[in-house]
């Protein structure tokens, strides 16, 4: 469930050379509350339908609470740092012309490697990755509160619910999950970290119809 007049769009994932970029989709008329599927079954995607009810989803959430600092390794190079907590959903912004984000970050005292890491940890869209200059500030786009459900066609598959801005996000139980800039939720429903998305899509071959 959705509220605060959260803007909703589709952004496509698309090929450019070696790496990847963000193309725009559809947009939604703006609302005040909406809810999307997270069941993966609904025949209104990206909202829901009542499916999980018929279906019997279990979307018992599993994912840890601790905050990314705790949960994330840091791994130094020589201009440039990176935290990573492994939360996936493959979304490929991590691999570059040059390489990918880690081997990037190994040889970022090169500038042109150094924004190339910066710039494929600043699109994660799972917030799985963040860089960090020397002195421990990270490097983070700014973004408007916002909600995209993002395609993967060269997968041939939906991905999951991107969230955009630091939007706060409640647990079925009342407490807080830690508020982030970038954070990827599941709506196809297989994911065993939920409710994260951890890239299930993929072998799930999900695909909304919309």
């Amino acid at each position: 469930m959705v509220t605060g007049n959260v803007p909703l769009n589709e952004t496509i994932i698309v090929p450019k050379g070696k790496g990847y970029e963000y193309e725009k989709g559809c947009t939604f008329p703006a609302k005040e509350q909406y809810a999307l599927c997270r069941c993966g079954k609904s025949k209104n995607p990206p909202f829901c339908d009542g499916a999980h009810v018929k279906e019997g989803f279990d979307g018992t959430e599993t994912a840890s609470k601790a905050k990314f600092e705790e949960r994330a390794e840091l791994l130094k190079g020589p201009d440039l740092d990176l935290m990573d907590d492994g939360r996936c959903a493959l979304g490929r912004f991590c691999h570059l012309e040059d390489g990918s984000v880690w081997q990037l970050v190994k040889k970022s005292d090169v500038p042109e490697y150094r924004e190339q890491a910066i710039k494929g940890a600043s699109e994660c869209p799972a917030g799985r990755l963040v860089a960090l200059d020397k002195s421990g500030k990270p490097y983070e786009d700014e973004y408007e509160p916002s909600i995209e459900f993002l395609q993967d066609p060269e997968k041939g598959v939906s991905c999951g619910i991107f969230v955009k801005g630091n939007i706060p996000i409640e647990s079925s139980n009342g407490e807080m999950y830690e508020t982030r800039n970038r954070v990827m939720l599941c709506r196809c429903g297989e994911s065993s970290n939920k409710p994260f998305c951890d890239a299930t899509h993929v072998s799930a071959k999900y695909l909304d119809q919309e």
